[in-house]
């Protein structure tokens, strides 16, 4: 019985020209199938990854698999025929690749076609994944802050520098997903849960809500600020996180860095500010001139 499985198995090994020539491989063939792998991953993560087509490009893989081992194993069994009919199918399927993926490969070749292309994709390639989740993050802080500005919701988003899990250990709710406008909003709509409390946010991460932040202690501290404002100044004095304040009065827009406090006339603005601080990995490398930009609160 034995005999008769590790024959057949030879046989599979023989039958298949990949697997054939698997241990004959040199370095030549080695780096040669890197260079492949390498252009499949980049072409997976630049123009599949996170559309449409990513769950339809998983399950033609799977097939394509299935189908190449199965169609070895009826040749190495004897089945010739059966085999060569997975085999013709097979190679039916990746032509129809062409028509299934048509929009991908136009969208491909527009891309290919685009000036700096090298410069800006190959050599910047291991940045880019980590570029676009800082656009995300800016893009959707941004729009939820907007809204909540226009319809004077409040919100407090306090965004860490460094992962500091003991903020919401003991009271606030773990939440640990994407960050999303839609997201947020939801956290803080009136009268809910965890509306009152400070969104933690790490990376492109939400990662608790309804946390209760450290007031400030400021003897200066105009008596026209709230709870937020205070929690946001009090974190930021205690920590290198930055907050985002919405006023529920007036819906002002606010930024608090090291008990500094900014208040902010349009969205642009804020959003500009938010794009330095995100983009910048070592906040006391930013310009001074940002900093200048925050004005201490006094009391009037």
């Amino acid at each position: 019985m034995f005999n008769s499985i590790q024959n057949i198995f030879k046989n599979f090994i023989s039958s298949n020209t990949f697997l054939g020539n698997l241990a004959n491989f040199t370095l030549k063939d080695c780096l040669q199938f890197l260079v492949i792998l390498f252009i499949i991953i980049y072409l997976y993560m630049k123009f599949i990854r996170n559309t449409q087509a990513e769950k339809l490009v998983r399950g033609i893989l799977f097939f394509v698999v299935a189908a190449w081992t199965f169609s070895g194993i009826l040749i190495a069994l004897d089945f010739q025929i059966l085999g060569q009919v997975a085999q013709f199918l097979l190679t039916g399927l990746m032509l129809s690749l062409v028509i299934v993926f048509q929009p991908e490969l136009r969208k491909l070749l527009v891309h290919l076609g685009q000036t700096k292309f090298v410069a800006g994709n190959i050599f910047s390639f291991r940045n880019n994944n980590k570029d676009e989740k800082k656009t995300n993050v800016i893009k959707e802080i941004t729009e939820a802050v907007k809204y909540c500005s226009r319809v004077k919701r409040g919100a407090l988003i306090l965004l860490q520098k460094e992962l500091d899990k003991s903020l919401y250990n003991e009271v606030g709710t773990v939440i640990n997903a994407d960050i999303s406008a839609e997201l947020i909003l939801t956290i803080f709509f009136p009268n809910t849960p965890l509306h009152d409390g400070a969104m933690v946010v790490y990376e492109n991460k939400i990662l608790a809500a309804g946390v209760l932040l450290p007031l400030t202690e400021d003897p200066k501290l105009s008596w026209r600020y709230g709870t937020r404002h205070r929690a946001a100044i009090g974190a930021s004095e205690i920590s290198d996180s930055v907050c985002i304040v919405v006023s529920e009065e007036t819906g002002d827009i606010s930024i608090a860095i090291d008990g500094i406090l900014r208040k902010y006339e349009d969205i642009s603005a804020f959003k500009e500010d938010l794009e330095r601080i995100i983009g910048n990995e070592n906040q006391e490398k930013m310009d001074n001139a940002f900093f200048q930009n925050f004005l201490k609160i006094r009391k009037k």
